[in-house]
């Protein structure tokens, strides 16, 4: 099985799926998409992701677009080790955790967003109030389960799908100088599973882009 990751440097959901991808121990080739320079809007990645977003992972020439279905596609051909637990109650409740960062905190804070509020004419610190706002926002939902569930890692004591999207998260969270010290329980995961040799891996200093 030959896997292409189409992937920007620090963009939150390719830098999920790169995770994913070094904890199932899946070698894989990546390929840079300069999102600066618009290089995901050229008619060749439209051709693979009509949202003209990252990531995209080809699977023997055969695209997977959207970074949750992609992580839940690699367990399903690769269950060990898991991302997922086993047991239906607690696969909902990572499935909520993961989507509280996936559809809740990020989708108001990526590169398109931010350059719309450019376009509109709202400064940088408007803008990044705007961010530091639905991040903390989320993570105050977050944070409770977190604290609740974590065995050392975001859920249990391994790290699975919440830390492929809490690490990112927390990342670009430093990026715009959110005050993370309300999220203790954030933190303390985030900071383990950054050490994990497999998550530490994916991170943008690693990433082969410009």
């Amino acid at each position: 099985m030959k896997l292409v990751l189409h992937s920007a440097k620090r963009a939150a959901a390719p830098y999920r799926v790169r995770i994913g991808l070094n904890l199932k121990g899946l070698p894989y080739e990546l390929r840079p998409v300069d999102l600066v320079a618009n290089a995901h809007q050229e008619d060749g990645y439209r051709a693979l992701n009509a949202q003209a977003l990252v990531p995209t992972l080809e699977i023997d020439g055969r695209p997977l677009t959207q970074s949750l279905a992609i992580l839940e596609w690699l367990d399903e051909v690769m269950p060990e080790p898991r991302l997922l637990p086993t047991a239906p109650f607690e696969r909902a409740i990572v499935r909520a955790m993961a989507e509280i960062i996936a559809c809740d905190i990020h989708p108001l804070n990526n590169l398109r967003v931010q350059r719309q509020l450019t376009a509109l004419g709202i400064g940088e610190t408007d803008r990044n109030a705007w961010t530091a706002r639905w991040i903390s926002d989320g993570f105050r939902a977050l944070e409770p389960m977190v604290a609740q569930h974590s065995g050392g890692f975001a859920f249990g004591d391994a790290p699975g799908l919440v830390d492929c999207l809490l690490v990112p998260q927390v990342f670009n969270a430093g990026r715009f100088n959110v005050d993370l010290s309300p999220f203790p329980a954030i933190q303390a995961a985030a900071a383990r599973a950054a050490k994990h040799p497999a998550i530490a891996a994916a991170h943008p200093d690693h990433h082969p882009e410009r």
